[in-house]
C-alpha cells in the first residue's frame, strides 16, 4: 500500500476571502457559479480540466488531478471579500465589462447577495483610485484586527470550517523590503505606529495568517513575502503563496524564452509594450505602482535565461516594459513583442508577437486553482511558501537561499510532482531509460 501525505478530508464549507471585488475577483465568483449550473466549462483551471501521468507510460494511467488528489469541491465554495466601492458583485461584474449577460443574469440573484465589507485602503499606496467603502482607525493594527473580525463574523454566519485569502486587489507602490518587515515583533509595532511601509496588501495578510488562514498574493505588492509573515506562517503552520498572476505578455515570456534557451538560440533585446483599458490598467498609469510591476515582469527573462552561465547568448539582451493606459480597450489587453533573436554564426533574425487576450479571462482559473490547491496544501499540512505553485506568478515567492524557477514547464513539473508525492505516487524525471534497457 502506497503511502503519501495524511490529508484531512474536504468535508464543510471553504471561504474564499477576496481582497478586491473587481474585474478579475467578479470574473473569477461569476464563472465558478455557471459552472456550478452547468452553464459553461472550466476552460484555464489546472484543477478542473487538467490530467496527471501516474506510473509508466506504458500504463496509461491518467486519471484527472481532481480525482487524483482530494480537492475541495466547486459547490463548497463561499465567497466574500472587500472593496472600496460599495458595489455588490453583479454590479461590480457589469461594470467591469468583462463578462457578457448571458453569463450574468442566470446568476443575477447570488451574485447580487455578495456585498462587499468595508476595505481597508490608503490612497497614498495606490493614488489613482478612491472608494467610500473603507475603514477607518487609529492605527494600523486596529485595521488588521477589524478584518479578523470580519472574517470571523464572514465564516460563522455562512457556516464556513476553513478559508483561503487571495488578494485580487490593485497594485500598490513600489516598497522596498526595510527593517520593519525583518520580524514578527517589528512588524506588528510597526501596524500600532502606522509605519508607512506597510501597505494595505500587507494589514490583510498578517490577518489571514494570524488566524491561520492561507493566504495567496495576486498582485507585485511586497505583502506576505517578508521576512516577518514567512517566520509567522511557518509559526502558525500557515501556507503563503506569490506573487503576481501570470496571465499575458509575461506568460507569453515564460513560454517562449525556455524553448529559445534550451535551443541556445541568442536574444539581443526583448522589447515589450501592452495596452489595457480596466481598473489596473488606470493604476498602472501611476509611476510608483507601474515601477511594482515592472520590477515584477522584468525578473522573468534574467531567471529563464541565466546570462551569467550563457554570457555569448544572453549577456548583452536588452529588455524593455511598457504598459499604456488605454480606456477604449477595457480589460481587453493587447500586448506586443519584438524579440531580436540570432543564430548560426551570429545571423540575425526576428519573432514578432501580437497577444490581443482578456486579463480576467486568463486570471480567473488562477485564482480557482490556487484557492483550492492552498486549501490542499493546508489540509495536507504543508505551511511556509508553496514554492511548488510557481506556476500561477510572475514573481514566485521562494526560499531566500534559492533563485526563483520561472521556467513554466519546468515549474509545471514541479507542481505535478508535488502532487504525486502528496499522494505516496513515484515522481516522474522523464528518464526513460528502462524502456529500452532490461534493468539489472
Amino acid at each position: 500500500m502506497k503511502k503519501g501525505m495524511d490529508i484531512k478530508p474536504t468535508d464543510g464549507k471553504v471561504a474564499v476571502l477576496i481582497p478586491g471585488l473587481g474585474a478579475v475577483a467578479t470574473t473569477f465568483i461569476a464563472g465558478v457559479m455557471n459552472v456550478r449550473k452547468g452553464l459553461a466549462k472550466p476552460y484555464g483551471s489546472l484543477t478542473q480540466m487538467g490530467t496527471i501521468r501516474v506510473g509508466k507510460r506504458t500504463e496509461k494511467n491518467f486519471p484527472f488531478i481532481k480525482d487524483f488528489v482530494p480537492l475541495a469541491n466547486l459547490n463548497q465554495l463561499v465567497f466574500g471579500g472587500w472593496d472600496i466601492f460599495e458595489d455588490d458583485c453583479y454590479t461590480a461584474a457589469i461594470k467591469a465589462g468583462v463578462l457578457k449577460r448571458e453569463h450574468l443574469d442566470p446568476i443575477k440573484d447570488e451574485l447580487s447577495q455578495i456585498k462587499p465589507m468595508k476595505a481597508v485602503f490608503d490612497k497614498r499606496y495606490v493614488k489613482k483610485l478612491d472608494g467610500p467603502n473603507v475603514k477607518k482607525a487609529d492605527n494600523k493594527m486596529q485595521l488588521a484586527e477589524m478584518v479578523m473580525d470580519d472574517i470571523k463574523n464572514f465564516m460563522e454566519k455562512n457556516g464556513c470550517d476553513r478559508a483561503v485569502m487571495i488578494w485580487c486587489g490593485s497594485t500598490e507602490v513600489f516598497i522596498p523590503e526595510k527593517d520593519v518587515h525583518s520580524t514578527i515583533e517589528k512588524l506588528e509595532e510597526g501596524l500600532k505606529n502606522n509605519d508607512p511601509d506597510i501597505p494595505s496588501s500587507m494589514i490583510y495578510a498578517y490577518a489571514a495568517i494570524k488566524m491561520g488562514i492561507p493566504y495567496v498574493n495576486g498582485a507585485p505588492n511586497l505583502s506576505a513575502d517578508t521576512l516577518a509573515l514567512e517566520e509567522l506562517a511557518n509559526k502558525n503552520k500557515v501556507p503563503i503563496a506569490g506573487k503576481d498572476f501570470k496571465t499575458g505578455q509575461t506568460l507569453m515570456k515564460t513560454i517562449i524564452a525556455p524553448g529559445l534557451k534550451a535551443r541556445l538560440i541568442g536574444i539581443s533585446g526583448w522589447f515589450s509594450t501592452n495596452i489595457l483599458g480596466n481598473r489596473d490598467g488606470e493604476v498602472l498609469d501611476d509611476p510608483e505602482s507601474f515601477k511594482t510591476k515592472e520590477t515584477s515582469k522584468l525578473s522573468v527573462l534574467e531567471q529563464i535565461l541565466q546570462p551569467d552561465l550563457y554570457p555569448d547568448l544572453y549577456k548583452d539582451l536588452y529588455h524593455k516594459v511598457r504598459i499604456n493606459y488605454y480606456p477604449p480597450r477595457g480589460d481587453n489587453k493587447e500586448g506586443w513583442d519584438n524579440i531580436d533573436i540570432f543564430g548560426w554564426l551570429g545571423y540575425p533574425m526576428q519573432i514578432k508577437i501580437d497577444f490581443l487576450c482578456r486579463d480576467s479571462i486568463l486570471a480567473a482559473p488562477i485564482v480557482l486553482d490556487l484557492v483550492l490547491f492552498m486549501d490542499l496544501a493546508q489540509r495536507a499540512g504543508m505551511y511556509g511558501i508553496q514554492e511548488w505553485l510557481s506556476f500561477y506568478f510572475k514573481s514566485p515567492h521562494h526560499a531566500r537561499n534559492l533563485y526563483p524557477e520561472h521556467d513554466l514547464f519546468i515549474q509545471k513539473t514541479k507542481l505535478k510532482n508535488t502532487l504525486r508525492h502528496m499522494m505516496g505516487e513515484e515522481v516522474i524525471t522523464h528518464l526513460g531509460l528502462d524502456y529500452y534497457y532490461d534493468e539489472e
